[in-house]
């Protein structure tokens, strides 16, 4: 909105400094700390009205170390989440933009799907909340809107590299580098491969078996690995939700790597010089990310040990729907594994946990367990680590797995 009002007093008024707001790097700016603003001082008011309304946290006791003292802490703090991503992203972005349409869709849907969860938990005293198939149902039908709209629109399209000469004839600038990338934009199933020198994929590969016109059928392979990604993202963020400051904090590191590869991949100049695909109007989603991540941070306030608010499932379900989707868009989504470690580590402690158990079950007539618990972040409580301790030491594994993703960029 502000992005329009200015952008429309400098072409009418030639209003000195309005100018400012068609840089992305200054709506960026403008969006981390507008997010903060909104966190840290709307949130305070949100915590004291779950205080007020006593919106408390039911904990079921497995016998870990602080667990008692956490009952009755105010949960659904995740609105301050997604207000503080939503508000400066309405403010900054221009929302013609496909790229941040998706995003504002994908953080209202699995905002809206954990909050139904939540209320059912807390108002109406069931401590199921939704059934796993509703939520698994809502985020299969988010990955089919996010698949077919990359698919179909043609607003989201690449730009080719190793084109014919007589294609590549675009300057930057005067003194600039000759650009190697085609000047039509085509649509486009590519991704990158990361650690591999020619490192772009076409899911359209997978269906070369049909024929000729196998790329026409590509969007029957990309729904379903859009839809499987944004699951296994979503829910691995939701099991990571198990200790103060652990999901947030790592969601934070997280969204600051994929701005950085946003960036570079929306500025064919970065692109040019990095040798990755250019994908034109993706730098809006810089203000996204940036939005997202001064939210976290603004959240981490609260949420810190001891926290003062859970995010509960309208924080965690938005928080790695909004990575996957992203990381999808921005072309990056096989990166997901090694960027979102923290998530996949989590996830598979699960589904060890469970496979074990239920096969030592059928073979011996008594389950045995590969962790103390699970999630794995509970095996380590259970060992005698001290939360903070677990949580920090999570978080620093999780800056490597950030730094070793933007390197992917040159290490080949």
């Amino acid at each position: 909105m502000l992005y329009y009002l200015f952008t429309y007093l400098d072409k009418t008024f030639d209003i000195p400094g309005a100018q400012v707001f068609q840089y992305i790097s200054f709506r960026a700016a403008a969006a981390v700390l507008t997010s903060l603003f909104i966190s840290l001082v709307f949130g305070k008011r949100w915590i004291n009205y779950l205080n007020r309304k006593q919106v408390g946290e039911t904990i079921r006791d497995l016998g870990l170390e602080g667990q008692v003292e956490k009952q009755g802490t105010p949960t659904m703090g995740g609105l301050i989440i997604l207000a503080s991503i939503l508000i400066p992203t309405l403010l900054f972005t221009e929302l013609t933009n496909t790229y941040i349409v998706l995003m504002l869709f994908t953080t209202v849907w699995l905002g809206g799907l954990g909050f139904i969860d939540d209320y059912i938990k807390v108002f109406k005293k069931d401590k199921r909340g939704l059934p796993g198939k509703t939520k698994i149902l809502g985020q299969t039908l988010l990955g089919i809107v996010v698949a077919l709209t990359m698919y179909f629109d043609p607003s989201v399209q690449v730009r080719e590299k190793n084109v014919p000469a007589r294609e590549i004839v675009q300057t930057i600038d005067a003194t600039g580098p000759m650009s190697r990338f085609s000047t039509t934009e085509t649509r486009s199933t590519k991704t990158t491969i990361p650690f591999v020198k020619n490192n772009e994929f076409d899911y359209a590969v997978l269906l070369k078996w049909i024929g000729p016109d196998f790329r026409s059928w590509a969007f029957l392979v990309f729904i379903p690995i859009v839809i499987l990604i944004i699951t296994g993202v979503s829910n691995g963020a939701n099991l990571t939700d198990g200790m103060d400051g652990l999901a947030v904090g790592t969601s934070a590191i997280i969204g600051a790597t994929l701005g950085i590869l946003a960036w570079v991949s929306g500025n064919i100049i970065f692109a040019d010089y990095l040798n990755i695909m250019y994908l034109p109007d993706t730098g809006e989603l810089t203000i996204f990310i940036s939005a997202f991540v001064g939210a976290n941070i603004g959240f981490l306030w609260y949420n810190s040990y001891p926290a003062q608010v859970f995010m509960g499932d309208t924080g965690s379900l938005a928080l790695g729907g909004i990575i996957a989707v992203f990381a999808i868009l921005i072309r990056k989504e096989l990166l997901i594994p090694i960027l979102c470690g923290i998530f996949l580590a989590e996830s598979l402690s699960v589904m060890m946990q469970v496979s074990w158990f239920k096969y030592t079950k059928r073979k011996y007539g008594a389950g045995r367990r590969i962790f103390k618990m699970a999630p794995l972040h509970h095996h380590f409580q259970k060992l005698g680590y001290p939360e903070p301790k677990i949580v920090l030491r999570f978080q620093i594994v999780g800056i490597f797995l950030a730094v070793l993703s933007i390197i992917t960029l040159k290490l080949r």
